[in-house]
This record gives C-alpha cells, structure tokens and sequence, in this order.
C-alpha cells in the first residue's frame, strides 16, 4: 500500500492541513499506518501535483499562513478505485524486538526482559489513547447507536482492529516478561 492511499484516507475525514494531518494520522489511521511528518509533506506536494488533492491558502495572524488540503473529485476516484482493487498479501512482522527475544537463551536476557517490558508500556500507552478516541468518537452513544447513525464507519472499524493489536501487544509482553522472570528464578 502506497503512503498516499493513507493519506487519502485520512483526507475523507474533511479538509485538513499538513500539520493537521501529522498530528491527526496518530490517531485516525496510526494503528494501521505510520509515516513521519516529512513523509506526509512529500506525499501532500505529489498528490496535488497528480491532480488528487487541492491546497487552499488559509491566512493567519502571528503565524506562518497554512494550506488546507482536500480530496478532489480525481482523489475519490482514486480512492474508489483503490478500495476495489484485491488487498495484497498481508504482511509480515518485521519486529527487531522479536529478533532479541530469539536470542535472549545466549544474550543479556534481563535487557530483553526490560525490552519487552517497554514494548508493554508503550501498547498500553497507545492502548489507552485509542480507547479515548473511542469514546470521543461514541460521544455518549453506544456502539450499536453510533454503527446505525455513523456517516462513516470505516474509521471506528479501524481503530477497533488497532485497539486489538494492542491488547494482544500487552497480554504478550506480560505473559513474556512473567515467563522470563519465572525462569531466571528457577536458575
């Protein structure tokens, strides 16, 4: 999946501009998608140069002016397109903390203990920002209501499915971190 397939994506929540995106992609589509603020200005600059995005000026008062980007009507397209075609494979872990804990038999197994013991915190850190964001997204309606009136459900969908990446990230790294200090103890 292209960076820009992201952005779009990102883009169907409403006008926003670069900054706004960089800040916004952590929590509309981070849990699926990840790219540095550079990359998402490089990315905004092609896509209105390929026609997929209009920038509109946006003058301001003790601060830097701003662009404002929006989908053009070629960028839904692309986005419509892009929805139809077959997902690729999914893809693979690439997790170097997943490298260490291979070895941890042969290495400083307390430094991978702390490794994981990190990788839990930052789950349950990102655990939490995504459970606010869902009750920001509910405002006080229960799943089912907001489902039913949702102009959009896409997005609650995806958070869902990062809200269970996560879960998963936190129950390993406990259950990890309990089995490391279980065997350093029968040692």
């Amino acid at each position: 999946m292209a960076l820009r397939n992201a952005v779009m994506a990102a883009l169907l929540e409403g006008e926003a501009s670069g900054y706004d995106l960089a800040k916004g992609f952590d929590a509309s589509v981070a849990n699926f998608w990840t790219a540095t603020p550079q990359q998402l200005y490089r990315e905004l600059e092609r896509m209105e140069r390929d026609g997929l995005v209009a920038a509109r000026v946006v003058e301001q008062e003790r601060r830097p002016n701003k662009r404002l980007f929006s989908l053009t009507e070629a960028g839904l397209a692309a986005v419509r397109a892009y929805v139809a075609e077959p997902p690729a494979r999914p893809t693979a872990i690439r997790d170097e903390l997943m490298v260490k804990v291979q070895c941890a038999d042969v290495g400083d197994v307390e430094a991978v203990r702390a490794a994981i013991a990190q990788r839990g915190e930052w789950a349950a850190a990102k655990l939490a920002r995504y459970e606010r964001t869902r009750e920001r997204m509910l405002g006080g309606c229960t799943e089912d209501e907001y489902l039913a009136q949702a102009e959009r459900i896409g997005p609650y969908l995806t958070l869902l499915r990062g809200m269970a990446f996560e879960r998963e990230n936190l129950r390993w790294c406990e259950l990890a971190v309990r089995r490391l200090e279980q065997r350093a103890t029968a040692r």
